[in-house]
């Protein structure tokens, strides 16, 4: 029996000329899939499926959510969804009205979340722009003009034009407050937008957004910008990193969604998300030419940015981004300066109060252009990036002199002048001053604030990223230092733990050694399973998509209490049966019992531990399932607040463990003791060493696997732990990002910290030197010290 779904798919085949057999070698699924399909045999089409047939078929964005709907409806009508999660309270029902995509449930609660992300993302970007002081006095000029046509994908292409139309290139050029107006020129939609670095590339992005925002209609997609390099296409789709993305900076976008396993990727396959990819010229070398053939394998609209010699060097690889119109950032002119400079400074005062301390500046620009001073400010001061760190290092700072930058014994090249911007910048912003958005910021001493985020560059570009992600801070050490460490953590707290609550049942000196060997063990067995689980895979423990809710829960989050029942039953019973087998080893050796009897008591101690681990962790694994709910998506939109909304998880989470845990312990260990003694001989044993296993076995279990599989235990571990006591990093890590922040050297881009900008990482990653590891309270190491820009000759001049 035909449906809607097998009608519209036969009718978009045959409207792209393709028979069956060629759509299945183009989608890469079997002839006999699209002959079901098309037929009405199979009756639920996968989403997956319907995503590879409507990219096969080259869908414009309105067929291809049409086709998703009546795929979504069809299987429905064979298996009702569940609760589609707690995302602003939208859900679809059962039998959907037939008024078509445009007002179907599927339309309107997609249309819901798609505003909420409006609103978070005009929010977000709008702080953002606020915190850099894009607007104090007025944005710095950014305009483009046409690139070389070798760049640009044919006009006719472009214009979505039928064969053998004419196909005149259109006018693109523009400044910063006309990028959407430039942009809705376009009709395939996509543009790229090149410039050399800090030429303007992220400030265009951001007031793109912004005033797309302004003016975007209900049905209109979200612009969202994506850090692309991130991205590897050897390793994800452009869609699934989309979602993935979208999941991590909007995690109540993690919810069921309708026609989709996600929120964020029904948003995505709808055309309800317009990416804004920022910095092609940052994704890895050897993965540029497949991320623009991945690029060119879909039809989604996008604004991409890059550096013009990457994208030229890819484009020569491959080809062109696919319908792309393409334009290039220009330089500021010597009037922008003039215009900009002066305005940035305090007023003068006395006779004089029309004179600014940047007129030497601009008067060798101006009338002395080829000398070598004004040939070398002019190279620089180009670009918005280094005429904000000029404005951050002189204009901010009332005892700096620009005309500093006029010495030619001190900067004679270009590059010496941009480093010593680079150089200043830190030391300028962590001078002491008081803050007037949020009162006096901490003081820090510039020369250990440098080294602190001299270390964290060097981290992002060991990991060839530009997030700086809280939850991954120590995976730029070597994978079995990651380990090591993580099992030592482990080691200390569960020794901690048996000692502590031991002496309450035995004597201390017992006491100290039982601690110690249980500890060991547990550290041991906690490291190689994070090494199997995660450290070998070269993964990052992400951060919780959920939040536990014991009471009130809204809605479920797609995840399965049985699944997870069997892993826990597993997982308890491979631990428990190595941990009984090496302790049994352990003690028969100290009591210096002969070999056979050892190995028989081996094997009853791994049996005993290992059938009590698995029936307590197996029960305890489904509760916390069934206590999960999704997040919200205002829950967490910036680092700090995700970093807050995972510590409670997974406070809840130990709450919930410990006692569950520890009490299944305990009483199964009591019920196998009558069995066990059939079996092994008599077993010592009462309710007080039951109680003992319990409570130890309940908080170590707890500590164990929260140190090990969370990513705020993986954050405690590191950023908290070895980190700071190593020297790399303070001791108050969330406040020393939180006040970079404030001071304009990160800036937050959904849950993730970046650089300012992509040169200021990679100057304070090369002068990084890790030489000197030690505590964090010690004076860091610091090999390229800044130079010191001269104080102005007449204070009175600059007030």
């Amino acid at each position: 029996m035909t449906s809607e779904f097998s009608t519209l798919l036969k009718r978009l085949r045959r409207e792209a000329n393709m028979t069956q057999e060629a759509l299945a070698e183009r989608a890469g699924v079997g002839v006999r899939t699209i002959r079901g399909l098309e037929t009405g045999e199979r009756a639920d089409p996968r989403v997956t499926t319907v995503r590879l047939l409507a990219d096969a078929l080259g869908l414009r964005p309105e067929e291809r959510e049409r086709l998703l709907a009546s795929a979504v409806r069809r299987t429905a009508d064979a298996d009702p969804p569940e609760e589609p999660g707690a995302f602003a309270e939208p859900a679809a029902p059962a039998e959907p009205a037939a008024t078509g995509p445009q007002g179907s449930p599927l339309h309107e609660t997609l249309a819901d979340v798609a505003e909420q992300v409006a609103q978070t993302v005009a929010a977000r970007w709008r702080r953002e722009e606020e915190q850099r002081q894009v607007h104090d006095p007025y944005p710095l000029p950014v305009r483009w003009r046409p690139v070389a046509e070798e760049l640009t994908d044919h006009w006719a292409n472009i214009r979505r034009m039928p064969p053998g139309s004419t196909h005149d290139p259109l006018d693109l050029s523009g400044q910063l407050d006309a990028i959407v107006d430039v942009y809705r020129k376009i009709p395939s939609g996509r543009l790229v937008v090149l410039g050399r670095s800090g030429s303007g590339k992220t400030i265009l992005t951001v007031r793109f957004v912004l005033d797309h925002l302004k003016s975007r209609g209900r049905a209109d997609a979200v612009p969202v910008i994506f850090s692309i390099g991130s991205w590897d296409p050897t390793a994800i789709t452009l869609r699934d990193w989309l979602a993935a993305q979208l999941t991590r900076d909007h995690p109540g976008l993690a919810a069921p969604g309708p026609g989709g396993p996600s929120l964020a990727a029904a948003l995505v396959e709808t055309g309800r998300i317009l990416p804004v990819l920022d910095g092609f010229d940052e994704i890895a070398a050897g993965l540029r030419r497949p991320a623009l053939e991945a690029l060119n394998a879909t039809t989604l609209p996008l604004l991409l940015t890059s550096r013009p010699s990457e994208y030229a060097a890819a484009v020569a690889e491959t080809d062109v981004l696919t319908s792309a119109a393409a334009v290039e950032l220009t330089d500021l002119t010597l009037d922008d300066l003039a215009d900009y400079l002066p305005r940035t400074t305090r007023k003068a005062r006395g006779r004089n109060r029309s004179a600014s301390a940047w007129d030497p500046v601009l008067n060798e620009l101006r009338e002395r252009p080829d000398s070598r001073a004004g040939a070398n400010l002019a190279a620089v001061l180009t670009t918005p990036l280094m005429v904000t760190l000029a404005r951050a290092v002189y204009s901010n700072t009332p005892d700096h002199d620009p005309s500093a930058l006029l010495d030619t014994r001190r900067f004679g090249t270009p590059e010496e002048l941009e480093d010593h911007l680079l150089d200043n910048f830190t030391t300028t912003v962590y001078r002491p001053r008081p803050d007037h958005r949020s009162g006096p910021l901490r003081t820090w001493e510039p020369e250990r604030a440098r080294y602190w985020l001299g270390y964290l560059a060097h981290h992002l570009n060991r990991l060839d990223t530009p997030n700086l992600e809280w939850w991954r801070l120590g995976y730029g050490m070597r994978r079995t230092t990651r380990t090591l460490v993580t099992a030592l953590v482990i080691s200390l707290a569960i020794a901690l733990v048996d000692g502590v609550v031991g002496t309450l049942f035995d004597s201390f000196a017992f006491q100290l050694v039982d601690g110690l060997v249980a500890g060991l063990l547990s550290g041991v067995l906690f490291g190689i399973a994070y090494w199997f689980m995660v450290a070998a895979r070269d993964a990052a423990v992400q951060p919780s998509g959920v939040r536990m809710k014991i009471f009130g829960r809204e809605a479920r989050t797609g995840r399965r209490p049985l699944r997870r029942l069997m892993i826990g039953v597993l997982c308890g019973l491979v631990f428990g049966a190595g941990y009984g087998i090496v302790r049994g080893a352990i003690n028969g050796a100290l009591r210096h019992i002969s070999l056979p009897v050892v190995v028989v008591g081996s094997l009853g101690d791994g049996l005993i531990y290992g059938v009590m681990f698995a029936l307590a962790a197996g029960p305890t694994f489904g509760l916390l399932t069934l206590f999960e709910t999704p997040l919200d998506i205002r829950s967490a939109v910036n680092p700090v607040s995700l970093l807050r909304t995972n510590g409670r998880t997974v406070a809840t989470q130990f709450l919930i463990w410990a006692p569950t845990f520890g009490l299944l312990v305990g009483f199964g260990s009591m019920l196998l003791v009558r069995p066990l003694s059939v079996l092994l001989g008599p077993v010592v044993w009462n309710l007080t060493a039951a109680l003992k296993l319990g409570v130890i076995s309940g908080l170590g279990g707890a500590l164990g696997y929260l140190f090990s599989l969370t990513s705020w235990g993986q954050w405690a571990v590191f950023s908290r732990i070895w980190l700071p006591l190593t020297g790399r990093l303070p001791w108050s890590v969330v406040a020393f990002l939180e006040d970079a922040y404030q001071r304009g050297v990160l800036r937050q881009a959904g849950a993730v910290y970046q650089f300012r900008h992509a040169r200021l990482q990679h100057h304070l990653a090369a002068a990084y030197r890790p030489q000197r590891p030690g505590p964090a309270d010690r004076e860091p190491a610091t090999p390229h010290a800044p130079d010191k820009p001269d104080e102005h000759p007449d204070p009175g001049a600059r007030r």
